[in-house]
């Protein structure tokens, strides 16, 4: 286990002990919990960018152009304001 000094704003601080408190955790666990689920995140979203940036976006809209116009399934239908990005497109 290591350790590392760590300076927080005062009212960081406070935040972390009132959010320790109401999880009955100690400041400790609190923050490492923290910071275990921060890289966590981080390692997703950098994953994520690494898959798209493979991706090919002129090969994916390929797939979906075969796919036939139908009616949504009941309760299925965007709100009346959203616009679908393939009739933009196609209207291109």
């Amino acid at each position: 286990m290591s350790t590392y000094p760590l300076r927080l704003a005062d009212h960081v601080m406070e935040e972390a002990r009132q959010a320790a408190a109401e999880d009955n955790v100690s400041l400790n666990q609190l923050l490492s919990a923290f910071i275990a689920d921060g890289i966590g995140h981080r390692r997703a979203i950098m994953n994520l960018q690494k898959r798209a940036s493979r991706g090919n976006i002129d090969a994916a809209l390929a797939v979906l152009d075969r796919v036939p116009d139908a009616e949504p399934d009941e309760g299925d239908a965007q709100p009346a304001t959203a616009s679908s990005p393939r009739k933009k497109r196609a209207a291109k």
